[in-house]
């Protein structure tokens, strides 16, 4: 049973006290991410008050439009992270390249490597839709000093922990670090998070899917078949499928986790090699469902398999409740 006055601060501890030599250097890096996104869920709730909405003028390294909110959000994480002393580098989608971490920030000894989409879903910000910041944390590979590029690039199966924050009608932290996926619910007026999800589980089949229909025309003939299939009735399987679509990643695949459902930006005419980012998007994502006893592919292979070749790599997404996506790959391996 879950004690509700469980705070994401002695959840993280306690968890890992049950590693053997653990140095609680991950402990602490958890705490700054979360103190972070404290940070900036207070300007996201106040973003239509203050002169933080609407766009700088200029373009991130991906060429959108960057976000006032988004460079707020990108810069709390990376200062909070470099004082905290744990990371020896920090990849941001909004940086071109990754940010070494030197030794004059502090005497720690820089274990890990952090990857994090500082503000996911941003293009909706003025909507007033739920947005949120997605991270990943690597062990380094390399010995000491500052991180190397080889450090953060690897396999997502090598993950230690990743997790997200949605920004919406309450603030809710989910993560894992490899026993299980926990959630947590922001009291804004003591400033905590205390927990609300314990050993979260996807269901293993669902009636949900979540994808934008308007690229139906540009999509393989696969993918066109399944998303036909998926509305065609059929009592036995339990089809047509409701389709719930928010177009914002972590709010659509938040509650997808919740109450199962599969999330799908497949490869099309316009994005050969998908749309999303491997590093930053999918491999958190994937380590989450996995945890969770769900499923992530590009289609035809397995998420967390994928050897990145660069920081801004970008891949297909077919995510979720594990049944579901089985048949969607059936699908997609035809093509």
């Amino acid at each position: 049973m879950i004690n509700r006055l469980t705070t994401l601060n002695r959840h993280i501890i306690e968890e890992e006290r049950r590693i053997p030599g653990a140095t609680g250097q991950l402990s602490d890096l958890l705490g700054d991410i979360a103190l972070a996104c404290k940070v900036v869920s207070l300007e996201v709730n106040k973003a239509g008050l203050i002169d933080i909405l609407g766009l700088t003028g200029d373009e991130n390294v991906q060429g959108e439009e960057v976000k006032k909110l988004d460079v707020y959000a990108n810069e709390t994480l990376k200062n909070i992270m470099r004082i905290g002393g744990h990371a020896c580098a920090l990849c941001s989608e909004e940086e071109e390249t990754f940010v070494p971490i030197d030794e004059v920030y502090s005497d720690y000894s820089h274990k890990y490597i952090v990857h994090f989409d500082p503000l996911d879903g941003s293009s909706n910000i003025d909507a007033n839709i739920s947005i949120g910041t997605i991270f990943s944390i690597y062990k380094r590979l390399s010995i000491s000093g500052p991180g190397t590029i080889e450090d953060c690039l690897q396999h997502g199966y090598k993950q230690v922990a990743a997790g997200y924050v949605v920004y919406g009608s309450s603030t809710i932290m989910v993560y894992t670090a490899g026993r299980g996926v926990h959630g947590f619910t922001l009291d804004p007026a003591i400033g905590e998070f205390f927990i609300s999800y314990n050993n979260l589980m996807i269901p293993k089949k669902s009636k949900t899917y979540s994808v934008n229909e308007g690229n139906y025309a540009k999509w393989s003939k696969g993918m066109q078949n399944y998303i036909d299939y998926l509305k065609q009735f059929d009592k036995e399987t339990g089809r047509p499928y409701s389709s719930r679509y928010v177009g914002s990643l972590v709010a659509d695949f938040h509650r997808n986790l919740l109450y199962g459902g599969i999330f799908l930006y497949p490869a099309d005419g316009k994005n050969k090699n998908g749309k999303l980012r491997l590093m930053y998007e999918a491999n958190p994502l994937a380590f989450l469902v996995e945890q969770a006893g769900g499923l992530a592919i590009d289609g035809k292979n397995r998420i967390l398999d994928i050897h990145p070749s660069s920081l801004h790599q970008r891949t297909p997404l077919i995510i979720g409740s594990y049944e579901d996506v089985l048949i969607a790959k059936k699908f997609l391996e035809k093509d």
